[in-house]
């Protein structure tokens, strides 16, 4: 059984090419274009990681972090920031909503598959 990535961003260029990077390392990959449509795809489904944006219409990656995170199937799933904002006080409320790392944008898929390497198991 594949892993299975929740990728959330609302530029669909930019969630095409995460999703691109996790399928050509083998996971399988749940697309939303916002916070809450992330909600709804994901929905009781197991994944083992959630790379989000912050910056999104409807609901933002901080909103959907703290979502997640009251659930207790996320409670412990792996959620990446990954935006253009690198403020540490932006870094500092990600890591307070249950964010487990931060990359900035741009990024480079070998940066990413690090990263997740990292925090799934």
């Amino acid at each position: 059984m594949a892993n299975t990535a929740l990728v959330v961003d609302d530029s669909t260029s930019m969630r095409q090419m995460v999703s691109f990077t996790l399928r050509e390392s083998g996971f399988e990959v749940i697309e939303a274009g916002n916070g809450e449509e992330a909600l709804q795809n994901v929905a009781g489904k197991d994944v083992k990681v959630v790379v989000t944006d912050l910056n999104m219409p409807v609901m933002d990656g901080m909103t959907l972090i703290r979502r997640l995170r009251a659930e207790a199937k996320y409670k412990f799933t792996p959620i990446l920031m990954l935006t253009t904002e690198s403020q540490d006080s932006k870094k500092q409320e990600g890591r307070a909503a249950g964010a487990t790392g931060w990359i900035v944008k741009p990024f480079n898929p070998e940066q990413l598959m690090q990263v997740i390497s990292k925090v799934v198991r």
